[in-house]
């Protein structure tokens, strides 16, 4: 039972559009009888504490009653009273009744909320209870652990322990399935909205009921675990947060993501998240309470309140309720457990819980951050401080998709915000920016307009930026920018503030968590103004990337056969791949790969991927020559660092492409490095990369690997597009116009390895690059300085020897294209036969003839129409780039 606001369970009723039914998320779990092998507790189970209800009155010295009419935080419908009538015992059984209330009540219905507070709290146990529960559409029992005292701040930082919760039972839906499942929820994290739970869903065997009979429901609760049964089967296990440090002793990531807190650390004095044990390692007291109606059993089944099932009254019976104490290590609970086989599996039992994961300390790597670029960064919320509006994405018909702020009446700052107490996206993490490392270099930028000017004309517009919880803070006039410009109502400007200046001015750079844009404080009324393209960013920097093969072998990360005594070897295949890795696998069970441990022929080169955490790929093509003898054998990939200190594993198949190898196809295997992480790698020293069959089942195996790397797919690049560097772009594809040939990737010298090749045979025809359907490419952002190029050989000339050599680039379907000589690029010159040359043309000065580099779609470079006969050419690095 959640003691939260009445909007607390938006979340509760976003989760039905996901077929989700309840608080507790997470999937509904089955008894499965032929895997079920329960255990009683163990003998060193004490029973500390109990009420049998064997008495004729509720016992005053175990339970206190609730009275008041607050809905519980849930909008429910009934007053809690101490009556008889609502709680009694009866039969050696405890009686909670919830019924309809007299006319003119507060709330309609009245039933009763018991709990132990300061008279019976406990930390680590097992809590039993048996019990039959009421049914009907509006009812809510609930068997729950609240914190005795909230060490750690309010709901939910210091804990909540649903042990079980259900609504609706008995309530068909229009297939005629009844609902039957009961709940063991957790609820934990920051405060609402942006609080957090996670659990688990149970349904009786072959459609039982929990309202048709008696069942047991209990909770076992040690240090850093929590487990959750019916009838002593164990359907929900959640444990704390593990914490994974790389070989630097820095936080990267979690090898299991459970529950966490955050309070305010009693060293520094600053709010800090926790990935213990806390919340729930203090004292909590138990709850037994059944609630009529809100947010949640509302909102599911039938949705509001059958009134007519509660006409006589609806009974939650329990029978007893017992508590026990692990004898074996009363301090931690451990030592006692009640488990089965599989309750420790995600895909079984265990719970995967909300923790964020914790972001690693500074490295010095420069990175970039985007606040608001048309896409609302869920870290970084839109905020207007004090004045009670609300920021809100509009579309702009310059910029698309902008953020629009307003000024009203009362004084406010407005503009985003990390911090965690303003972030309302659930995907959302608090983010303090580390822009330390752009110091030399980098700027804060954005775009703004003002569409109404404040009704102070003279109102002065103000940048201010914080860090570390406003520890420091800066606010300088938008005409202090590098641009030196004030706001003009209507026009979209750009406003720039070099990191050295903030910095100079005293702010912190290491924990940036505010930047607001606004008309000075108080004279602001009547502002409308938008915000794009805000950043806090450096100049296009050079990600890390480990070349393991690509053409040749890396001498610092040689070729290695761990354990089967061959020597792999560089072969040539096929035109597109030119020089490859080739592993032949022998009678002797082996692993092979690539190595940089010196003691194996390599130069000792750990390769760092603690940059490439977002976005970084381990991609690689494979070409199996000859399969193993074994048939079906699984093909790995094998990752370790630190000397083999940690190691992971996967299949092929487990790769983003999905695909299993094909005997003599080429095939790419891409893993991205954050999976890597996940899986429990140390990402900062990686030292042997393997690719092999099953240890054992590769006998026979040949295969080939090419273009194998560690890198950022989206960083590697230059700024622009290849449209071909040994290989076409994706999306694209080496084209005749009309001469009916089909162009070729052929193999040329070792400065430009694999080429398109073109030639042209008697009917008249244009050759280049040619776009998808509907696919066009944006080259706006570099039209200052940006360049097209290719370098071009030609093998035979033409039969008609004048014949003039072209170039030609179109946009949007031909809706615009611009054609021009050879000798009119920047070099000036026309082919010379069996001489690699470059040529070169400005995308301005392309604009400036008529071309629509906003949806480039073909490239072409051929002899004039009709004149072509005859002609052999290659093309290789045909790229739109900055210059």
């Amino acid at each position: 039972m959640n003691r939260r606001t009445i909007l607390v369970d938006a979340f509760c009723i976003s989760l039905l559009s996901l077929g989700i039914f309840g608080c507790g998320g997470g999937a509904e779990t089955q008894t499965i009888p032929d895997k079920v092998d329960p255990t009683e507790p163990v003998s060193s189970w004490t029973l500390v504490w109990s009420d049998e209800f064997s008495g004729s009155a509720i016992d005053a010295n175990k339970w206190n009653f609730e009275v008041n009419c607050a809905g519980g935080g849930n909008n429910e419908k009934q007053c809690y009273t101490a009556e008889k009538e609502n709680a009694f015992i009866s039969d050696g059984m405890l009686n909670i009744v919830a019924k309809p209330a007299a006319t003119g009540a507060e709330k309609p219905y009245t039933s009763a909320r018991l709990t132990t507070k300061n008279k019976a709290d406990f930390k680590y146990g097992r809590f039993e209870m048996r019990a039959k529960l009421p049914f009907g559409q509006g009812s809510w029992p609930a068997f729950w652990m609240m914190p005795a005292d909230s060490v750690y701040g309010d709901w939910p930082r210091s804990g909540e322990i649903d042990i079980m919760e259900a609504v609706n039972l008995k309530v068909t839906d229009s297939t005629g399935q009844a609902e039957a499942n009961v709940h063991g929820t957790l609820h934990y994290g920051k405060p609402w909205p942006a609080n957090q739970s996670s659990g688990k869903n149970y349904a009786l065997p072959n459609g039982a009921s929990p309202a048709d009979d008696f069942h047991n429901y209990a909770l076992e609760w040690q240090q850093g675990e929590l487990r959750w049964y019916v009838d002593n089967y164990l359907f929900a296990t959640q444990r704390q947060s593990e914490v994974r440090f790389n070989s630097k002793g820095q936080a990267v990531g979690l090898k299991h993501k459970g529950w966490f807190t955050e309070y305010f650390d009693q060293t520094d004095g600053t709010l800090k998240t926790f990935w213990s044990s806390a919340p729930f390692d203090q004292d909590f007291f138990l709850i037994l309470n059944l609630a009529v109606g809100g947010n949640w059993p509302e909102n599911v089944n039938n949705k509001g309140i059958d009134a007519s099932a509660f006409t006589n009254g609806q009974k939650f019976i329990v029978d007893y309720v017992r508590v026990y104490q692990c004898a074996a290590n009363p301090d931690t609970g451990k030592g006692c457990e009640t488990i089965r086989p599989g309750y420790d599996k995600p895909e079984d039992g265990l719970v995967e819980g909300k923790a964020p994961v914790p972001v690693p300390p500074s490295d010095g790597v420069a990175r970039n951050l985007t606040i608001f670029d048309g896409t609302p960064n869920p870290n970084w919320a839109a905020w207007d401080c004090c004045g009670g509006t609300t920021p809100s994405v509009v579309t702009d018909t310059q910029q698309g998709q902008v953020m629009e702020f307003s000024v009203a009446a009362a004084p406010t700052v407005n503009g985003f915000t990390t911090r965690a107490e303003f972030i309302t996206d659930p995907a959302g993490v608090p983010s303090p920016f580390d822009a330390s490392p752009l110091l030399e270099t980098g700027s804060l930028s954005f775009m703004m307009q003002m569409v109404s000017a404040p009704n102070n004309q003279a109102a002065a517009w103000k940048l201010k930026v914080e860090s570390n919880n406003a520890a420091s803070a800066v606010e300088l006039d938008l005409s202090a920018s590098s641009e030196g410009m004030a706001p003009a109502t209507g026009v979209w400007q750009r406003y720039t503030f070099p990191l050295k200046q903030l910095a100079a001015a005293g702010l912190d750079l290491s924990a940036i968590d505010v930047v607001m844009i606004f008309p000075a404080w108080g004279s602001g009324e009547g502002a409308v103004y938008r915000i794009d393209d805000l950043t806090i960013a450096g100049p296009a920097t050079t990600k890390p990337k480990l070349v393991l093969f690509t053409d040749q072998e890396n001498p610092d990360w040689p070729m290695w056969d761990c354990c089967g005594g061959s020597d792999p070897t560089e072969q040539m295949d096929d035109n597109s791949h030119g020089m490859t890795a080739e592993f032949r696998i022998g009678t002797t069970p082996t692993v092979m790969g690539f190595i940089t441990r010196s003691a194996n022929g390599g130069s000792d080169k750990p390769f760092d991927a603690t940059a490439l955490l977002d976005g970084g790929m381990l991609r690689f093509e494979m070409k199996v020559v000859n399969a193993p003898s074994t048939a079906g054998a699984a093909w790995i990939v094998k990752l370790e660092s630190n000397n083999a200190a940690e190691a992971v594993d996967f299949n092929l198949s487990e790769s983003t492409e999905g695909q299993a190898p094909v005997t003599g196809q080429w095939q790419t295997y891409s893993f991205p490095v954050a999976k890597l992480a996940e899986k429990g790698l140390d990402i900062s020293a990686i030292d042997v990369v393997m690719i092999f069959p099953a240890w054992g089942a590769g006998e026979g195996a040949v295969y080939r690997v090419d273009n194998a790397q560690i890198y950022d797919p989206t960083a590697d690049a230059e700024p622009g597009l290849t449209l071909f560097a040994d290989q076409v772009a994706e999306q694209w594809s080496i084209w005749d116009c009309c001469g009916g040939s089909t162009p070729t990737v052929e193999q040329d010298d070792t400065d430009h390895g694999a080429t398109a090749q073109f030639i042209i045979g008697a009917a008249p025809t244009v050759m280049g690059l040619l776009a998808d359907d509907d696919v066009y490419y944006d080259a706006s952002a570099l039209l200052s300085g940006g360049m097209v190029s290719f370098d071009m050989k030609v093998i035979s000339m033409p039969n008609d020897s004048s014949a003039q050599w072209l170039f030609k680039i179109e946009g949007f379907d031909a809706a615009s294209a611009v054609e021009l000589k050879l000798s009119d690029s920047l070099e000036g010159k026309n082919p010379t036969p069996g001489q690699w040359q470059t040529y070169s043309y400005r995308l301005q000065d392309l604009a400036d003839k008529g071309l629509d580099v906003s949806a480039i779609d073909v490239l072409m470079v051929f002899p004039a129409w009709g004149a072509g006969n005859g002609a052999v050419y290659r093309l290789d690095n045909v790229k739109i780039s900055q210059q």
